[in-house]
């Protein structure tokens, strides 16, 4: 061997060996934080997950303490480094619950990690590192609660949160169509042109608009649609190459969720006895996506944008079907200043806030821009005809 490639070779080698150095005290740092959750942890089934996590995360420090001496390095015990042992201080005392979107990010980021490394991949540590961030996600939503109180809580907030995402949505895109509309039809007017070009450039805007919001729709929701897909599709290989550790998966999110041990593990042992009831359970519980729906259709999603978006922008447009001139121009603010205050109006039901209050506050910057690019296009029109 030359010494160019012999160079190569062993900076390659120190380049693993550190790898291997800061994945044990990775492990080593979650285990000590894990350990002090559970001593914090007043509600038993979570003090018994927090355990068990702990006891993962010393079996990975363990098994890069054993890649270490396969390359001649000799080990000792380690201790957690300040960050870790800041993180278990304020887990005694605040308890769990404070770090625990911290320890979420790092399981996440640690199985991004590991799945970039072969050793990882080859002993399944990247998949204990995204089954503990979706065991945390789950304690995260409902921490502490009984079984039964748990899944009707996550029941009662999925249909808040779907109803209120779908008025959310009818909302905001009757508002962009009607407010960004209302701005193009003011700016063309302040311009002088004539009402037919104004109507023409209205209904021009409306169907530029709505067609791009729709197309945006489509993309996001398709692209949720096939991300699901994937995730649904890697669930199921894990379950066809390590069952036995889906199952105890599934059964430490029972756990979470408050169902007793023993019960949680019957259980899961009987879903993962069939394999499609299996992995809709998986998507379900772990991934939070329903197989059937996958986020919804988006033709749909697609469809409801249009149409919503079209709403909002034809409202400025109308009086220029009847009426001309500045009396076209009056009547448009007029409507659409009284479309912008049902709007606002309508967010109340969001948002809890007077009514009278949103409804004008939505008015009033909706008039405010319309007025400024109304300002804007009788600049452009005097410097084009002078």
């Amino acid at each position: 061997m030359s010494v160019h490639h012999e160079e190569d070779f062993l900076m390659g080698n120190q380049k693993t060996i550190s790898r291997y150095q800061q994945n044990r005290q990775d492990e080593v740092d979650s285990a000590a934080v894990y350990q002090a959750m559970a001593e914090a942890e007043s509600h038993p089934q979570l003090t018994e997950v927090y355990r068990r996590l702990a006891e993962t995360e010393s079996q990975h420090a363990d098994f890069w303490a054993e890649k270490l001496r396969e390359e001649g390095v000799e080990t000792s015990d380690i201790q957690p480094m300040v960050r870790a042992r800041t993180l278990a201080w304020l887990a005694r005392r605040f308890g769990p619950a404070f770090i625990l979107s911290t320890m979420r990010t790092g399981e996440l980021i640690g199985g991004q990690g590991y799945a970039s490394q072969p050793e990882a991949r080859r002993s399944g540590l990247h998949v204990d590192e995204r089954s503990h961030d979706r065991l945390l996600a789950t304690i995260e939503e409902v921490p502490g609660r009984g079984a039964e109180g748990n899944v009707l809580v996550r029941l009662e907030g999925r249909h808040r949160a779907t109803s209120g995402n779908a008025l959310r949505a009818a909302v905001l895109g009757a508002n962009d169509g009607l407010v960004s509309n209302l701005s193009l039809v003011m700016g063309v007017a302040g311009a002088a042109l004539q009402s037919t070009t104004i109507l023409i450039t209205g209904l021009a805007g409306l169907i530029a608009g709505a067609g791009s919001m729709a197309m945006g729709e489509w993309l996001s929701v398709q692209s949720s649609r096939e991300l699901y897909q994937h995730q649904i599709e890697v669930e199921a290989e894990e379950l066809a190459e390590i069952p036995a550790e889906e199952k105890q998966e599934l059964a430490l999110i029972y756990e979470a969720k408050g169902v007793p041990k023993e019960q949680a593990e019957v259980l899961a042992a009987q879903l993962i006895a069939d394999e499609e009831t299996a992995l809709n359970t998986l998507a379900r519980e772990e991934l939070g996506i329903d197989p059937e729906e996958l986020g919804g259709s988006a033709w749909e999603a697609a469809g409801a944008s249009f149409i919503l978006f079209a709403l909002g922008a034809i409202v400025p447009v109308l009086p220029f079907f009847f009426v001309t001139g500045r009396v076209a121009v009056g009547a448009s603010l007029a409507l659409s200043a009284f479309a912008l205050f049902v709007i606002g109006a309508g967010i109340t039901l969001l948002t809890g806030r007077n009514v009278l209050y949103s409804g004008l506050r939505q008015a009033g910057i909706g008039l405010g821009a319309a007025i400024l690019t109304y300002g804007v296009g009788g600049l452009i029109g005097v410097t084009i005809a002078g």
